[in-house]
């Protein structure tokens, strides 16, 4: 009888051990001022980073922050940071927790949403992530021991990105270089128009709206077959003639010429 016993309990032990890992694809809505869309988290593969993400999500870390860089046909990136309403130091970032492990399995092509981190130091995301605007996979899924791909942008959503991608951005020295501006023009930049708040994108809130273990069942994600392949951060190549290499060095994506 107390081998039967022990038996039961090993097995119901087994089995909800396999439910927990089973029950973990989720989908989080992100509600921005430029429209909304759904990410599907790839928990089961890049679970480390997953549960990152989530520690952000539930705690409301995400809540009125905003997209502070676009870089044309490249990536948005957003997570880390909130406008401030002072044009001279317009973003504070967000007070991170420690690091995420590096989880590099899965492509970085169009659509899929990755972590940013710091130059040459693959295992340090912690906030700060971006959409991938086009298949970014040469640079992306090799440079600083590639980058986590943890999700990905679903049905219509990308409709969003590429507007936000399509905003002007005004470049050059200025404190908004790389910030997607709305309603706003070179001509304002020129006339020394100041930004306000209704010209920042905003992520207005992240909410998990389906935690469902079957929500990745019809999704493909391309495997990362980069990874480990080229560890040096400032190589470049490619059919662009030029590196868009993605580096979180304190706060920021670079951009750097070949040399």
């Amino acid at each position: 009888m107390m081998f039967k016993k022990t038996i039961v309990t090993t097995t119901l032990a087994a089995a909800l051990v396999f439910t927990s890992q089973q029950a973990a694809a989720t989908i989080v809505l992100v509600e921005t001022n430029m429209g909304d869309f759904e990410i599907n988290l790839f928990d089961q593969t890049t679970p480390k980073t997953v549960a990152n993400f989530l520690t952000y999500v539930k705690a409301g870390t995400f809540d009125n922050s905003v997209f502070h860089r676009s870089l044309k046909d490249f990536v948005i990136q957003g997570g880390g940071q909130r406008y401030s309403g002072n044009n001279a130091a317009p973003f504070t970032e967000i007070t991170p927790r420690g690091p995420v492990d590096n989880e590099p399995k899965l492509s970085n092509v169009r659509g899929t949403v990755a972590m940013a981190k710091k130059a040459n130091n693959p295992n340090s995301a912690t906030t700060h992530w971006f959409v991938n605007i086009k298949d970014n996979s040469s640079h992306l899924d090799k440079d600083n021991a590639g980058y986590t791909v943890f999700g990905v942008v679903t049905g219509t959503g990308m409709s969003v990105v590429d507007s936000i991608n399509n905003l002007y951005v005004p470049g050059g020295a200025g404190v908004f270089r790389e910030a997607p501006l709305r309603n706003y023009s070179a001509t304002d930049l020129a006339n020394n128009v100041p930004v306000t708040a209704a010209n920042i994108v905003t992520i207005e809130r992240i909410t998990i709206i389906n935690d469902s273990p079957t929500t990745a069942a019809n999704l493909n994600p391309k495997p990362n077959t980069l990874a480990g392949q080229d560890n040096d951060s400032s190589s470049g190549g490619g059919s662009m003639g030029s590196a868009l290499l993605l580096a979180l060095a304190g706060l920021a994506f670079w951009r750097r010429r070949k040399v």
